[in-house]
């Protein structure tokens, strides 16, 4: 991604990622909270060279959060493409339209206190789904009605 913006600046890229939900045994879900916005959201990456669905998003949970998956623990459940939610202006001025497959994985509730990250996220903590912290990212509020929605019907979600 680093070569790209070299080439076009700030200007507007469309990119490939994923985002992980991890669940805990008791249904809380792991939400991060940005370092350069301090919105919590979903940990979330774009697909590099080579990489999968299932490689980016292991890759980018294990560097946000701390904690390794295995791609094949991982369970696809939405896709979230929708250029006007999925649009993304950051705070350094890059545009970036992502198209994200949203897997989930289960997890025991850990404690999160000391774990390591890549400095994108200032903490991490487990939410219920009724009870979410109040300034969330607009794309990961979306994922978590997803996630609902899937938890209901059983079918993969696309918006």
């Amino acid at each position: 991604m680093g070569r790209l913006r070299k080439l076009v600046g700030h200007d507007l890229i469309i990119s490939p990622g994923a985002q992980v939900l991890a669940v805990g045994d008791d249904g809380r879900v792991l939400l991060q909270r940005r370092t350069d916005s301090g919105v919590w959201e979903i940990p979330a990456g774009a697909s590099e060279p080579g990489d999968s669905f299932r490689s980016t998003a292991a890759r980018d949970f294990a560097e946000e959060v701390g904690i390794p998956v295995a791609e094949d623990s991982l369970i696809p459940f939405a896709s979230l493409s929708s250029a006007q939610l999925h649009t993304l202006h950051y705070p350094n001025g890059d545009v970036v339209q992502a198209f994200a497959l949203c897997f989930f994985v289960r997890l025991d509730l850990l404690d999160l206190s000391g774990l390591s990250t890549d400095g994108e996220a200032t903490e991490a903590r487990w939410f219920a789904l009724d009870e979410l912290p109040e300034v969330m990212h607009a794309p990961s509020k979306k994922v978590l009605q997803l996630y609902g929605n899937y938890l209901e019907t059983t079918m993969f979600q696309a918006y």
